[in-house]
């Protein structure tokens, strides 16, 4: 009786060593891309707002965007979702948000001294276009914002706190491109902006 008992004690603690194993009280983060919702949206008189990506990622160094925990394109287009409204469905105008790079590269930074360790420098490039088309009158109009963001950390950070880092480092960058695109649309787009700000806005 105790042969056929111990063999399913044994199964019975390994499984309990597993499930320790996986719910620990250490918690795996869980990063997801910034919104725009706080804001209100800037409604347009166009019939429609198309978000189109032209970038391609390569999926080899030294671009490794696809390695970041959450993503430069994606929220481009979480971004044109949450801050851009179509409010004239009867208007042929269509306004397109195309992005054009939403990429990530790394560079290896050696020290010759032995006492200093080596970095890795991240760049972040964000290229936008947020373009209003009129079939009917044959006319376009467009504004572009190009951002940037530079990260230098020592290249042996374990990947726990380079997730941390590499997602700070997209919120600001989208920081900055919310605030420039905004500024833009109102310089440049306004004619085709309905809510227009009460005071000229100022970044």
């Amino acid at each position: 009786m105790l042969k056929k008992i111990l063999p399913l004690f044994v199964f019975t603690a390994l499984l309990g060593g597993c499930a320790s194993l996986f719910n620990g009280d250490e918690e795996v983060p869980q990063f997801s891309e910034p919104r725009f919702t706080s804001e209100e949206p800037i409604q347009l008189t166009v019939s429609k707002v198309e978000t189109i990506s032209e970038f391609t990622p390569t999926f080899t160094r030294p671009n490794v965007e696809h390695l970041f925990p959450v993503s430069i394109e994606k929220t481009a287009r979480l971004w044109a979702a949450d801050r851009l409204k179509a409010a004239d469905f009867s208007s042929q105008r269509i306004a397109e948000v195309i992005i054009k790079d939403a990429s990530v590269t790394e560079e290896l930074e050696k020290n010759e001294d032995i006492f200093i360790r080596d970095r890795v420098k991240y760049k972040a490039s964000l290229i936008v276009v947020v373009r209003i088309t009129d079939p009917e009158n044959l006319s376009r109009a467009e504004t572009t914002v190009e951002a940037w963001r530079e990260l230098i950390i020592p290249a042996d950070t374990d990947i726990a706190e380079k997730e941390k880092y590499w997602t700070g480092m997209v919120d600001k960058l989208f920081n900055d491109f919310n605030k420039k695109m905004t500024a833009n649309i109102y310089q440049y787009l306004n004619m085709y902006v309905i809510n227009k700000p009460l005071t000229p806005t100022i970044y």
